[in-house]
């Protein structure tokens, strides 16, 4: 059994006053065959050590098998990355140092999904007390409503405005990860980053998934600096297997280890990136050094929703992810159970219908109600009336026998507004990883990570070093609605305004017993706007239906914003379609490339998943 520290209290901004435990396991691991870990390392003197890493068979779908460990975990989006993260665990350090090692590692190996360049969310439990951590890129100061709009007042081309220096918000991760260290870390923060600058100076074999996100991404090489290190002499993506070595990262991640954030956010490194960004060739940004060196990671209070037997804490505005999963999952809830959820590895029509319903009805308030809290009032002026049981009851009794149809969901009333709101126009949403990790003391961290689109704005920053390489910068931006008002000049919640936050979808995600207060699990997933249903998707099956967290993993998935059904190609049998096209639904089947990480706290210990869709693992012990 896994022992309870003494009880652990909720912040009363949760809106529970329900004891929480810690976590603390103890015991071995059988790490499985994906990677030959060192051996342990004193935690008074971490010393990195490159792992030995099975060939891998290549991208898409891989069948992964789950790992069972006993004190500590961590799950992450790349093998190396995983690595790092476990050798900092097994020498003593905390959740949130091997979060570090993690991203920096990340910012090498998986410079398509996040990086130093780009933002985050972290949440954090330890010590009684649950943390939400904002390192959400920023609008910079010198931007207006028309940000995205052409000579004629009309919304620019998506793709047009994402390749651009108009989409780079200041980034926010480094930051946000040293306000987090400062409070819960144990080892060096400088010691922390030997794992991405030893593999950034002696390189790493790109994977199967870096060579085709590269490959699939040929304007990459219109940027300068990207173009010469990600493609070779003939213009050809460099090959899976192929070792690439980054000097300029290595002497970027070199100074911040030294100097902290300060590094990125001002001198050389801060001169250079707000150089790529206001030198864009076609369409310049109008990122400043003010901005860079003003930048504040925030400290936010959580929101910790009862659910079933459960407390699941998520991140509030400028995120929509927490908000909208679980107004989807409290309006499965306040309806009559399903007594067959998934049937064959495969969720059911009695269970995808509600859920494809309750999918169009929370989308339909996320676009109306949720921006940056620091700009937008909630209704009522309290996130939590979006997610009260009666309110999320009346939205339930909306959900009937056949679809209500593309596009037919309206936003409900939860509370008065002081002021109105027009709905957003539905835009694409890209990008992320995530990381999962539980330490041996009882931290615990989730945290989703991004720059956005495969590569973010396809500018790549190198601190002004002479070398080969460097970092991708984010195009977070384009997650603020083009539009800031509708036709009748309704302002739209998620609009541009100078100094704030594009509302995400980002769903880091931590569960507790509502009784014992206990850590059940810890996950979340990339995914742009599908996060939201990824995320939600996993939570049922892993809690409700009690499947363990890779059968949780391995789940086809369904989504819909409001309009089309996708369900993922070549994961349902034809006669799930035809019933969904039956009851009403609009039914295309396409890629949905989930990277969900999730770490499900066990009598034994702890079990971990990792998306087959991803090339990400668990280790631990």
């Amino acid at each position: 059994m896994i022992p309870s520290t003494p009880s652990l209290r909720l912040p009363m901004a949760l809106g529970s006053a329900r004891p929480l435990h810690r976590l603390a396991a103890h015991a071995t691991l059988g790490v499985g065959l994906w990677l030959t870990a060192s051996s342990a390392i004193a935690a008074d003197d971490f010393q990195y050590s490159r792992p030995s890493i099975a060939p891998e068979t290549g991208s898409g779908y891989e069948e992964k098998p789950g790992w069972s460990t006993s004190s500590f975990a961590v799950a992450a989006a790349n093998p190396l990355a995983t690595d790092a993260g476990y050798q900092v665990l097994k020498a003593g350090g905390s959740a949130i140092d091997a979060a570090i090692a993690v991203q920096m590692v990340l910012t090498l190996v998986e410079p398509q999904s996040s990086g130093i360049g780009g933002g985050a969310f972290l949440m954090l439990a330890e010590d009684g007390e649950v943390f939400a951590y904002d390192g959400r890129e920023q609008a910079p100061g010198g931007v207006d409503e028309s940000l995205f709009l052409d000579g004629e007042g009309k919304p620019l081309d998506f793709m047009t405005a994402v390749e651009s220096g108009r989409s780079v918000g200041v980034p926010g991760t480094v930051r946000m990860l040293e306000m987090a260290h400062d409070s819960h870390g144990k080892l060096p923060w400088k010691a922390l980053f030997e794992p991405a600058i030893t593999l950034a100076t002696e390189g790493f074999e790109i994977s199967p998934r870096l060579h085709q996100s590269i490959a699939a991404t040929p304007s990459l090489a219109d940027d300068e600096i990207a173009g010469a290190f990600y493609f070779n002499a003939d213009g050809e993506a460099l090959a899976a297997g192929e070792t690439l070595k980054n000097p300029a990262l290595a002497a970027v991640l070199t100074r911040i280890a030294e100097q902290g954030s300060s590094a990125l956010h001002t001198g050389q490194i801060a001169e250079d990136l707000v150089a790529r960004v206001r030198h864009h060739p076609d369409m310049p940004g109008v990122l400043s050094l003010e901005d860079m060196a003003g930048y504040a990671a925030v400290e936010r209070d959580p929101l910790c929703t009862p659910w079933r037997q459960w407390e699941v804490c998520g991140f509030p505005p400028p995120s929509s992810g927490h908000l909208t999963l679980m107004q989807i999952l409290g309006m499965m809830a306040a309806r009559p159970a399903i007594e067959t959820p998934v049937k064959d590895g495969v969720p059911t029509v009695e269970w995808l219908h509600p859920f494809l319903e309750a999918s169009r009805l929370a989308f339909a308030d996320r676009g109306r109600y949720i921006g940056d809290g620091d700009f937008v009032d909630a209704p009522g002026g309290d996130w939590s009336t979006l997610l009260a049981e009666d309110y999320l009851a009346k939205r339930a009794e909306l959900i009937k026998d056949q679809s209500m149809g593309s596009g037919a969901a309206e936003p409900g009333n939860p509370a008065p507004l002081e002021s109105a709101l027009a709905s957003q126009p539905e835009q694409p949403e890209h990008g992320t990883s995530h990381i999962s990790i539980i330490d041996a003391e009882g931290q615990a961290l989730a945290m989703t990570t991004s720059i956005e689109q495969a590569f973010g704005a396809r500018i790549m920053a190198n601190g002004g070093s002479d070398q080969p390489g460097g970092f991708l910068l984010n195009n977070e931006l384009t997650d603020f609605s083009f539009r800031a008002t509708d036709d009748q000049g309704t302002p739209i919640a998620n609009r541009v305004e100078a100094g704030k936050r594009p509302r995400s979808s980002m769903s880091p995600t931590l569960v507790f017993d509502r009784d014992s207060g206990d850590l059940v699990a810890s996950l979340g997933s990339p995914g742009g706007a599908a996060i939201i249903h990824y995320t939600a998707e996993a939570i049922d099956a892993m809690l409700h239906w009690d499947l363990d967290a890779q059968q949780a993993l391995n789940l086809p998935h369904a989504i819909t914003t409001g309009g089309t059904v996708y369900l993922e190609e070549g994961r349902f049998p034809d006669a799930v379609v035809r019933d969904l096209q039956g009851l009403g639904h609009e039914v295309e089947t396409r890629e949905l490339v989930s990277g969900l990480q999730a770490l499900r706290v066990t009598e034994e210990g702890i079990f971990g998943g990792a998306d087959p869709r991803r090339e990400g693992v668990v280790m631990g012990d």
